[in-house]
């Protein structure tokens, strides 16, 4: 029985978890552990410690990290080397270093490991693989994905300048910040083989990050010799909220709508879009599904749905975008597995 549950940062995901946490396990002894002092404790919470070894002296049984991600894998490692089942919000981590280390120390000590990627659980997006997996639009010939929100927006009540999406040091900017979408495509339409990107700030927003990410997708190659090719685009400028994901295939087109929860088909030689599904998902819903998914993985060494191996592919692409960039080069993704190893 998972009684002692650690929260690892205290910002709007870790308040977020910290309450589901009380709600799903109302009698547990929940602690959170924070970088600076708490003047009282956080409502839903049992205590707070500011400092590793008193976490790890707590000995939790599941751990949610929801620190900035350049921070992440130094509360991770610890726990895992303890034994501790981790919840590790997206990204994994700001970049590749350390990550292989932290696979290993899980596999090792028995340790779940899900990242948080908790869009896997939406029923809409699970409906729209589902479809594409039944051939409703043929072979898959194209697919086009694209979210954007304001960035001011996202947290009204706080100043976005000093948030982690706004900050390269805590691991923000558009690319790592909207990386589900890279996790979301992998899962549905299957690894990928080359990237090329352009990542900018486009916009007069006062941050050191890219508020634009373009990205262009080669997934492996089917035994036919098919290449699938994806775009991408992720910003921080658009006032008209979108997640979209539409798939182009050879009998008529798939979109999923990540807001309205809905996925619409387009049958070729109609002349309009059909509905198949709505589910209009509330807020927490993909968290609970999370937690519930994790609590059961934790209590039965289940491997999750989301891997910590799934979050170190989602790091490799997005280091391949960045050489990308910077290069203005297409660059495979097998070289950032290469790198990967070599670190391993």
């Amino acid at each position: 029985m998972i009684n002692r549950i650690l929260i690892v940062g205290l910002g709007s995901i870790g308040n977020r978890h910290l309450r589901l946490a009380r709600e799903l396990l109302p009698d547990s002894d929940i602690r959170v552990l924070r970088h600076q002092e708490c003047v009282s404790i956080p409502e839903y919470a049992n205590g707070c410690v500011f400092h590793l070894e008193q976490a790890i002296a707590f000995a939790p049984q599941v751990a949610v990290i929801a620190s900035p991600a350049t921070l992440h894998l130094n509360t991770a490692q610890p726990l895992a080397q303890a034994g501790v089942h981790l919840l590790v919000e997206k990204p994994l981590s700001a970049s590749l270093d350390g990550v292989t280390q932290l696979l290993k120390t899980c596999r090792e000590q028995k340790a779940v490991l899900l990242t948080g990627y908790n869009l896997r659980f939406l029923p809409s997006l699970r409906k729209f693989r589902d479809v594409l997996n039944e051939k409703m639009i043929g072979r898959t010939l194209s697919v086009r994905c694209e979210i954007g929100q304001y960035l001011p927006s996202w947290r009204p009540d706080t100043d976005y300048r000093k948030g982690v999406s706004a900050r390269r040091e805590l691991g923000g900017g558009a690319l790592l910040e909207m990386s589900h979408e890279l996790d979301y495509l992998r899962w549905i339409f299957g690894e990928v083989d080359w990237v090329k990107a352009t990542l900018s700030r486009q916009s007069r927003l006062e941050i050191n990050v890219e508020d634009t990410a373009h990205l262009i997708l080669g997934f492996t190659p089917t035994e036919s010799g098919h290449q699938l090719i994806g775009t991408v685009t992720l910003d921080f400028v658009r006032h008209d909220s979108t997640r979209l994901c539409t798939a182009i295939g050879e009998n008529g087109s798939l979109r999923w709508n990540g807001l309205t929860g809905m996925v619409e088909h387009f049958e070729a030689g109609q002349k309009e879009w059909r509905e198949l599904f709505r589910y209009q998902h509330q807020r927490d819903d993909s968290y609970l599904a999370e937690w519930r998914h994790f609590l059961s993985c934790a209590s039965q060494h289940k491997e999750p749905l989301i891997t910590g191996e799934d979050g170190l592919k989602v790091l490799q692409i997005v280091d391949a975008a960045r050489n990308a960039s910077e290069s203005g080069s297409q660059i495979r993704v097998e070289r950032m597995q290469e790198k990967w190893k070599a670190r391993a």
